[in-house]
């Protein structure tokens, strides 16, 4: 094998994606999904993938030195791409010593691993993927740019800030050869159902309430999971050492807007009346500090790298509202039982990320 990748996380929602699209696209590299498989990490994601002799499952926890080190010496990794994290703001507010731990302790000890393994003088890459809401909120106006300041505004993005940090530091102080990219909201199949699309497209199936924080009013830029998966792919292979590259879909929606679209084509898609879904929009008391409006600025990436996205937000709205009507399988599991009970409880009024 030419290259062989430590993929953190592969087991979720992004991870997966990312993970299908190196074995379709790299018959040379050996691809190793570390993975805890929390609430969130589920192998039938890859099920597709299972028995492709280029992959390879390991459970560990991240945090874990001796997780880690096990998977190092045993697969002889190259490169590491960092997906796992603590990822849900609503999450992080009720439990933030959770994404403390995960997503700084466990990020550190990844970083540790690849100072202690890679001493070979050969190529390796650390790439940290990691989010645009370590940037803060922003006005009606602007965007976020690879320089734009950190101004953290829960414990989820004040703990990816954190890792962002200390990624370029271990990069200056132990020479640990990185890349860093910073995506906006990502959609598609596969998403665990405490976000908001894959959240609003279940409670329609189910005919449940469709809650909106605030008046929904917060704008959110929104990335096609595939199309964030061949930015990945650009950033891993040309992205310079010790840059930073910021992944948009140059495609904002407020939520109620967003909200009102997906009712639409999930009542086309089932042959209901038009209006069926809208009906159910409930609006609830705000998140604490919810951030107003984010909005990447790809500009850098797209020159740099070649990389756009590929579909409008129309078209991948559709893919994925496809996906989750014909998948009510994995629906119901993965919302079942400990998941079931604390979706309906804690999720009964969250949407965004």
């Amino acid at each position: 094998m030419q290259r062989t990748i430590l993929i953190t996380g592969g087991a979720g929602f992004i991870g997966s994606h990312v993970i299908r699209w190196f074995l379709e696209h790299y018959s040379g590299y050996r691809i190793v999904n570390f993975d805890l498989l929390t609430y969130a990490g589920n192998l039938e994601n890859l099920r597709d993938v299972e028995h492709n002799e280029q992959y390879a499952f390991v459970k560990g926890d991240i945090c874990s030195k001796e997780d880690v080190h096990k998977a190092f010496a045993k697969w002889q990794i190259t490169d590491v791409i960092h997906l796992a994290a603590e990822s849900h703001v609503d999450r992080s507010i009720h439990d933030p010593l959770s994404f403390v731990r995960t997503n700084i302790l466990g990020t550190a000890t990844l970083l540790n691993a690849c100072r202690e393994f890679w001493t070979d003088g050969g190529e390796h890459r650390f790439y940290h993927v990691s989010t645009d809401e370590v940037y803060g909120s922003l006005g009606a106006d602007g965007l976020f740019t690879e320089t734009s300041p950190y101004d953290p505004r829960s414990p989820y993005s004040a703990s990816k800030a954190s890792s962002d940090h200390l990624v370029r530091a271990y990069g200056h102080t132990y020479g640990v050869p990185f890349v860093i990219s910073n995506c906006s909201n990502n959609y598609g199949s596969h998403q665990f159902p405490e976000k908001l699309i894959p959240l609003m497209i279940n409670n329609m199936r189910e005919g449940k309430p469709l809650p909106v924080y605030g008046k929904g009013d917060n704008v959110r830029d929104w990335l096609w999971v595939v199309d964030h998966a061949r930015a990945i792919d650009a950033v891993f292979h040309k992205g310079i050492l010790g840059e930073t590259y910021n992944i948009g879909g140059y495609n904002e929606w407020k939520n109620l807007d967003l909200v009102h679209l997906l009712c639409d084509i999930v009542d086309e898609k089932l042959g209901r009346a038009a209006g069926t879904s809208r009906s159910l929009i409930t609006f609830v008391t705000d998140r604490p500090g919810h951030d107003m409006r984010y909005a990447i600025d790809s500009a850098k990436i797209s020159a740099d790298l070649g990389w756009m996205p590929s579909v409008t937000f129309e078209e991948g709205l559709a893919l994925t509202v496809d996906w989750y009507l014909a998948n009510a399988e994995w629906l119901n599991h993965v919302t079942s039982g400990a998941y079931r009970e604390y979706y309906d409880t804690m999720y009964t009024h969250r949407n965004d990320r």
